[in-house]
């Protein structure tokens, strides 16, 4: 079991390799919360994420000989940058085997770092099983992402740096996905403030810490946007770190990293992938735990796809009320599409989107259907120009 002094040591290790993020007490989230909430912005490492602590230490402890031979990971994406980032200023060969549905920004920015990328399997057990097999056949040194004590080491150096800028934190509040990085902060954690409640956070289709500890056989699998931590199998040596030091895990729903993505997106200005946004998701989904707490929260990563941050922002905007989706049934005649636009216009509503169907869709040849989707200032907003409409047309809300 590593100590707070190997993680003293990986701090000392990595330091000058790996950027000392800040960490930001941040009053969007604080309100959102009902905690007071200090941000630790490790998306704004280089390579996007926190793994970088870990990959840094870990290379820096390699032989001259295993230098030589080259090293090899498996990663969905954030350790493969790390590994791939820090080799390359190493001066060594390495290769990364990521799972063949890894988003296409991480696999993209893995290569830029000089790295041979291999995809190869649906999961990360399949791509952990072929990249052992690598290993072997061309005598490549594993780097594991989580389970391996530098690599523990290294991220616990996030919560060194943390606890020196914010020294009055009570709570920490860590994503987990292999537990490396919440086994290094709860070691490093409980070291110096002895008392500190340091709490994991997984994702619904991914508990596999929270069924290990309870008891239970690991059942995982199915789609998450927190891909970075769909992780199937606990580390055994992070396992035995968090029996010892973490004080619980919690388990969110897909729909409250979302809400964690958007929080931070909109209300820290700060660009989160589901994993990194997953403490947030915590807090959100739990606040009960965290009222008037002094909580601490990595933000783990921040590579997450374009495309899939816009659509979250939008699913954001339509759940909150923001962003409206009607359907208006109303008569066929002329002058009724300016009518109903007029309507929303006139209110301050902004149109987005319109769709006028006039042959299929409507129950009588004299009626029509329109689908609209419009912009409203707040849900308030939304609500009072979805009622003058239907002072005047059948709407039915989508």
């Amino acid at each position: 079991m590593i100590t707070v002094d190997d993680v003293r040591a990986a701090a000392a290790r990595i330091a000058g390799r790996v950027l000392r993020t800040p960490a930001i007490t941040c009053d969007a989230v604080s309100r959102a919360t009902g905690a007071t909430v200090t941000l630790k912005l490790e998306n704004l490492q280089a390579t996007g994420a926190f793994k970088e602590r870990g990959a840094a230490n870990r290379l820096a402890m390699l032989s001259e000989a295993e230098r030589r031979a080259g090293v090899i990971a498996m990663s969905a994406g954030n350790h493969a940058q790390a590994v791939a980032r820090h080799a390359s200023l190493l001066g060594i060969n390495a290769v990364i085997v990521m799972p063949r549905h890894t988003p296409s920004t991480k696999v993209t920015r893995t290569a830029a770092w000089g790295a041979r990328v291999v995809l190869h399997g649906d999961t990360l057990a399949e791509s952990a099983e072929h990249a052992h097999a690598l290993a072997a056949a061309e005598g490549l040194v594993f780097v594991h992402p989580y389970d391996d004590p530098g690599v523990m080491a290294g991220q616990g150096t996030l919560a060194l740096e943390l606890l020196e800028d914010a020294p009055d934190l009570d709570t920490l509040v860590i994503p987990v996905g292999g537990g490396g990085l919440i086994a290094g902060c709860a070691v490093a954690a409980t070291a110096i403030k002895p008392g500190i409640a340091v709490i994991g956070v997984e994702v619904a289709a991914y508990a596999a810490l929270a069924q290990r500890l309870a008891g239970q056989p690991v059942s995982v699998g199915g789609a998450t946007i927190a891909e970075g931590i769909a992780v199937r199998d606990i580390g055994e040596a992070p396992l035995a770190v968090i029996r010892a030091h973490v004080a619980d895990v919690l388990v969110v729903p897909e729909r409250a990293v979302e809400e964690a993505i958007a929080l931070l997106s909109e209300g820290a200005k700060q660009v989160a992938e589901g994993a990194g946004a997953a403490g947030i998701a915590a807090l959100l989904a739990f606040p009960e735990r965290f009222a008037g707490r002094r909580v601490g929260v990595p933000i783990c990563g921040g590579n997450i796809d374009p495309r899939i941050l816009a659509n979250v922002l939008l699913r954001n905007l339509l759940r909150d009320g923001r962003l409206v989706r009607l359907v208006v049934e109303c008569p066929d005649r002329p002058g009724v599409l300016a009518d109903i636009a007029g309507c929303i216009g006139g209110a301050g509503g902004n149109i987005i989107d319109v769709s006028h169907h006039r042959l299929f869709a409507s129950p009588s040849v004299q009626a029509a259907q329109l689908e609209v989707m419009f912009e409203a200032r707040d849900p308030e907003h939304g609500a009072a120009i979805v009622r003058a409409l239907e002072a005047i047309y059948t709407v039915r809300r989508l």
